[in-house]
């Protein structure tokens, strides 16, 4: 049974042993490989301390993180500081931790030691001995043959002396495009290239080469290795273009330049690969030699001053460029370079015949008589070759004109103004021809700068009828020469004969119709008297227009011009016969006189006061010359304001006067301007002189004054009646209700016996002058009827209410309502003289007591008629117009309606 316990515990025991252990291997799964990096115990920034396997604890780690911020972990397990740290103790410890996409975790624990020289017995010796940890000049031949892999060179520390040291190497070539290309041997450090390279894609190749102990310390600092990539001759050289145009004019000088060729090598530059000789192979055409190239520049210029287009207008060159400086075992290439020679004006248009000959008609105009051509070596349809004519000789009269026809060069002589056989039966013109661009200066040197041609023209005779020359001819006679003076007149002639037989001549136009032409001969004979100083006549010249012609219908026409020889048939005279003297600023006036004859019949004038009228103008008159036309008029006497006449009498130098009488205003003003009213002061006449305004005005007025009396008999005799309704109060024959609009009866009959009217018809004219009288538009209608009654109505005309008011008077008084209403033929027998005689004195007794107040003094109110605006007021109309209450009848005033009242109080006398 003891046994038995003991076993037990002792199984128990052993069972928590392993549980323990695996729990530990557990937890050391997830831990990997320490490291541990000797480092020095001052670190500066940046600095490289060594490198961790980072594949061999974690392959598929995508998260480095350290745990320490002073140090810095790349992807390839590099260590870098981030900051200078100084080594406190021999070891310092940090961990870097891994992760992958699937959050799977490791961590590596990184040891750093101080380097001792206890650890390091012969660090001493080492520091002595000479270094080749440095970098080493490397170089692979460009498209090396191989074998490959082939040995570079060998990379080595001296730390190798000391510590077991692996080799490797990374950047371009290695582990970045083109990758492969280089290798190191681990343990040896032997330097391989695997294959050939081309310098043109890679020149060199910077690696940076580690080497390190096996548990990950760095006893040197990474050296960078620099393998140059040196250059073979393997490209050809290569033109830019594989053809080259250039141009040149023709005869430039020895020397001058065409153009230049340029080429390109993609070996290494500054090289003898890349050193290019330019040259010229051939010449197409190859006679004569004509161009050279500089062998470095690949500038091409001319060697010899003779090319000339028009032999040669193009060369062709096979140029060659060659590397190696030309060597035969340069590599070359050609290509083709084509001269264009351009055309200057070195050759001159030069005529095909030196004389042409030809004819034409008399009297014709715009035709082409003659082309001449020419020869021009230069480029066609440029400007050295167009041509340019012109006659240099024998145009003088502009007969003729030659242009250019621009499709064929050739110069087209034209007729541009009509010649006369009569006058020139040949003419010989001479013709240049010159280039439109101007001639080059080593042309010009050579040659002569134009080439001339004659010209001869033969002018052929026409049957052209009779000629007016000279197309204007003068005549002279006296102005005073009496009627049927006979004179030569116009006089044409046939240009083949010179003779004027046969020709018969007609009068086209005579402004004043002062002259006759003779049909056969064509004189001229005065049949009205002449007068030099008319309206048609321009500087003493009448022209009469002349019509000649032959019997066969043919004609010309001329003028013929008539001077009127001036006698003194004229007697000076004032053109301005109103003169205005300002009294206060002015003493006298300015006299000017004029002569419509020649000036040797005028000035100088003679100015006198014709006091044959009037022996009083010596006394109240005085005139002073002031020049040969011209003379100051002065008032004597202080005379009144107003008109005065003064004749003046003005002689000329040939002793012919005639007298003006001159209309002196004497006036109280201080300009002449302001001078607007005078009168006579021997008859009292005012005249008064009227402004443009005041014209329009007048006429304005005149136009309103005609519109309202055509308004006013339209409107009487237009506007349509209606039957109107008489007052309630019709008995009392006062007062009305004048607003009312109700129908009345057919007849109405006043007590007076005077009036009876109509209801609907219309006025008549005639009775309208003593009876009623109607205004429409709403106006006040006033009857005064003969017998001492008057009767004021209130007519209702167009629609529209009228108000008449009754003025108190002598006599029996009616209110009667003329409504439109046509009078009794009876009441029309009296006369217009009665009804003035009537009704003047009243009319005026009543306006002047309508202008008094109840002490019989003037009062402010006066009698207005007003227009109809509607419905009145309930007060009705007061007026101030009154009446003398004599007679009796008016009790009917005291039994008067309120609205009535106010009024009835105002027309009773108090």
């Amino acid at each position: 049974m003891a046994a038995a316990i003991t076993w037990s515990s002792a199984s128990g025991a052993l069972c928590r042993e392993l549980l323990l252990t695996l729990m530990l291997l557990t937890l050391a799964c997830d831990a990997c490989e320490k490291f541990t990096l000797h480092v020095p115990s001052k670190l500066d920034a940046e600095k490289f301390i060594g490198r961790v396997n980072l594949k061999e604890c974690f392959n598929s780690a995508n998260l480095i993180h350290s745990s320490d911020p002073d140090f810095r972990i790349l992807d390839d397990g590099s260590v870098y500081t981030t900051r200078a740290i100084l080594l406190s103790s021999e070891k310092r410890s940090f961990t870097i931790f891994l992760s992958n996409a699937e959050n799977q975790e490791k961590k590596i624990v990184v040891v750093l030691e101080h380097q001792t020289k206890k650890r390091h017995s012969k660090e001493k010796v080492l520091r002595r001995a000479k270094r080749r940890w440095a970098p080493i000049p490397c170089s692979v031949q460009e498209n090396s043959l191989g074998p490959f892999p082939l040995f570079l060179q060998q990379i080595q520390s001296d730390t190798a002396q000391n510590y077991t040291v692996y080799y490797s190497i990374r950047g371009p070539g290695v582990d970045r495009e083109p990758t492969n290309l280089f290798y190191v041997e681990r343990d040896t450090g032997n330097l391989y290239c695997t294959r050939p390279v081309d310098r043109e894609q890679y020149e060199s190749f910077e690696l940076i080469a580690f080497a390190t102990t096996p548990d990950g310390y760095t006893p040197e600092i990474p050296l960078t290795l620099v393998i140059k990539i040196e250059d073979e001759n393997d490209n050809y050289p290569i033109f830019t273009e594989t053809i080259y145009t250039l141009t040149v004019v023709e005869n430039c000088r020895v020397g001058s330049t065409v153009g230049q060729v340029c080429a390109t090598d993609k070996d290494e530059p500054d090289t003898m690969h890349t050193r290019l000789k330019y040259s010229i192979i051939e010449q197409i055409p190859a006679s004569p030699t004509l161009f050279s190239m500089h062998p470095s520049t690949g500038v091409i210029t001319t060697t010899s001053f003779q090319l000339d287009r028009e032999l040669i207008d193009r060369y062709q060159l096979k140029i060659k460029v060659q590397d190696m400086n030309g060597q035969y075992f340069g590599l070359q290439t050609t290509s083709t370079c084509i001269i264009n020679i351009e055309d200057v004006n070195d050759n001159l248009p030069t005529f095909t015949h030196t004389s042409y000959v030809t004819s034409v008609e008399e009297n014709i105009i715009d035709v082409e008589i003659l082309r001449v051509t020419v020869e021009d070596k230069d480029l066609i349809n440029t400007a050295n070759w167009r041509a340019s004519y012109t006659i240099f000789k024998g145009n003088e009269n502009g007969n003729f004109k030659i242009v250019t026809d621009p499709k064929t060069n050739e110069g087209v002589l034209c007729v541009v103004k009509a010649l006369n056989y009569e006058e020139r039966q040949q003419v010989v013109l001479q013709i240049d021809v010159v280039n439109e661009a101007p001639y080059s200066q080593e042309a010009t040197a050579l040659r002569s700068a134009t080439s001339t041609a004659t010209v001869t023209i033969n002018v052929e005779n026409q049957d052209e009828g009779p000629e007016c020359s000279p197309l204007v001819q003068i005549v002279r006679i006296k102005e005073n020469a009496p009627e049927g003076t006979q004179i030569n007149g116009y006089k044409a002639y046939i240009p083949e004969t010179g003779s004027s037989s046969g020709i018969r001549y007609k009068k086209l136009n005579d402004p004043k119709g002062w002259v006759s032409v003779d049909e056969n001969s064509g004189s001229i004979t005065i049949f009205r008297s002449l007068d030099r100083e008319a309206e048609a006549i321009r500087n003493g010249i009448y022209n009469v227009t002349i019509l000649a012609s032959d019997k066969d219908g043919r004609s010309c026409t001329g003028i013929l011009g008539i001077i009127l020889e001036d006698v003194n048939d004229n007697g000076p005279f004032i053109p301005k016969q109103t003169v205005i003297i300002c009294k206060t600023t002015m003493s006298s006036a300015k006299i000017v006189a004029v002569d419509p004859d020649e000036p040797i019949h005028g000035p100088p004038f003679d100015f006198t006061l014709d006091s044959a009228s009037d022996s009083n103008l010596q006394i109240m008159w005085e005139l002073k010359k002031i020049n040969d036309t011209a003379a100051r008029l002065f008032y004597q006497n202080d005379f009144p304001f107003g008109l005065y006449k003064v004749p003046i009498r003005v002689t000329d130098r040939q002793g012919q006067s005639k007298v003006t009488l001159v209309d002196v205003v004497l006036c109280d003003c201080v300009t002449e301007s302001d001078c607007t009213d005078y009168r006579s002061p021997q008859t009292g006449n005012r005249q008064v002189k009227l402004g443009t305004w005041a014209i329009l005005a007048i006429l304005l007025g005149i136009a309103l004054l005609f519109g309202i009396l055509f308004a006013l008999v339209c409107g009487a005799s237009g506007t349509g009646r209606q039957q109107k309704a008489f007052p309630d109060d019709l008995a009392q024959q006062n007062l009305i209700v004048s607003n009312t609009e109700a129908p009345g009866d057919d007849k109405v009959y006043a007590a007076n016996e005077f009036t009876s009217h109509t209801v609907g018809s219309s006025a008549q004219a005639v009775c309208g002058t003593m009876g009623s009288g109607v205004k429409t538009g709403g106006q006040e209608t006033i009857e005064m009827v003969k017998g001492g009654q008057q009767t004021l109505e209130s007519c209702r005309g167009a629609g529209h209410q009228h108000t008449l008011e009754s003025c108190k008077g002598g006599g029996h008084h009616t209110l009667d309502s003329c409504r439109g209403g046509q009078v009794d033929a009876d009441n029309c027998r009296y006369t217009y003289s009665e009804w003035h005689s009537f009704t003047q004195p009243r009319l005026g007794e009543k306006v002047q007591m309508c202008n008094q107040n109840d002490d019989h003094k003037p009062v402010q109110e006066y009698v207005r008629t007003y227009s109809y605006e509607g419905k009145g007021s309930v007060a009705g109309s007061v007026g101030c117009c009154s009446e003398r209450q004599e007679d009796d009848g008016l009790e009917f005033l005291d039994h008067l309606e309120p609205k009535f009242r106010t009024l009835a109080e105002t027309c009773i006398k108090r």
